[in-house]
């Protein structure tokens, strides 16, 4: 029978099947071949017990995709999302993950959640600055019940990380989107929370035909890895236009004199912060090629 992990702890995995959650264990075999199942994964399971709702795996299906950070297989696009206010946004943050997300080559969609906290002049200050990104900026307020048909219009049919820090509302827009819970995420939270299995991981949760939402946890704080200073410039969409107007080849926007992107920074077509976030960034990779 096929299904998809929803969830994995301590060598447990959770598989979503014809609306039924079965505990499974992965067969020896995939840790002989040195293969870790994932959240995510499409999987062919064999029922040990229905009355009790435990599997086997037995074959994990060819990865479309597979995450680093978080670790997960299968995932089409991210839905990020912060709060136009309380707490501030924190573009410091956003501007680490979106690198992320374009370094794994996974798209992502930004969402401004509490929209109502704030005056329309800022959450359009907001919208103005990270189109320019080329990355879809949906303004939300689950409060008011504004952007929900949006974003289930970007969900519909993918599987998408939902990624943010606390306290933005990322339950809030889950709970939005599963009418009644679904019955479904009522029976998986009972399964999955039960006895030893709490610990704080990855979660899949079904939202609708092939629609699902992956919560991710552990978006305090994010490094980069596997990544140049030099590089950078490549994941800041916004510059492309303006790195014609660069005097020097391979400019790297920093100290160099006649530079089109620091050009466009002052004359307002590129934003202030997303710059001083890249300068900041640039710094930090380069300190971890001195000291790493």
């Amino acid at each position: 029978m096929k299904g998809k992990i929803i969830k994995g702890i301590a060598g447990f995995y959770y598989v979503y099947s014809k609306h039924s959650i079965y505990e499974c264990k992965a067969k020896g075999i995939f840790r002989n071949q040195k293969v870790k199942p994932l959240v995510g994964d499409d999987v062919e399971i064999s029922i040990l017990d229905e009355e009790e709702k435990t599997g086997s795996i037995d074959e994990i299906l060819t990865r479309r995709t597979e995450l680093i950070r978080p670790a997960v297989a299968n995932v089409d696009q991210t839905l990020v999302v912060f709060a136009a206010a309380s707490p501030d946004p924190n573009f410091n943050l956003l501007d680490r993950f979106l690198l992320m997300m374009e370094k794994q080559n996974v798209p992502t969609i930004i969402c401004f959640n509490k929209m109502e906290l704030v005056e329309k002049t800022k959450i359009s200050e907001y919208q103005r600055i990270y189109e320019k990104t080329e990355h879809p900026v949906i303004v939300a307020s689950t409060y008011e019940e504004h952007g929900m048909d949006r974003i289930y219009e970007v969900l519909e049919g993918k599987t998408t990380a939902l990624a943010g820090p606390s306290g933005v509302g990322k339950s809030s827009i889950m709970n939005k989107l599963n009418p009644d819970a679904n019955m479904d995420v009522g029976v998986i939270s009972r399964k999955i929370e039960r006895g030893k299995h709490t610990t704080r991981h990855s979660e899949m949760i079904p939202i609708g035909e092939n629609t699902y939402l992956l919560d991710t946890p552990g978006f305090s704080s994010i490094y980069f890895y596997d990544m140049e200073a030099e590089d950078l410039k490549q994941y800041y969409r916004e510059f492309e236009q303006y790195e014609p107007y660069c005097k020097f080849r391979g400019c790297n926007h920093i100290g160099e004199k006649d530079c089109g992107i620091k050009q466009a920074v002052d004359e307002g077509q590129i934003s202030r912060s997303r710059y001083e976030n890249y300068r900041l960034f640039y710094e930090e990779l380069k300190d971890k090629k001195k000291y790493g």
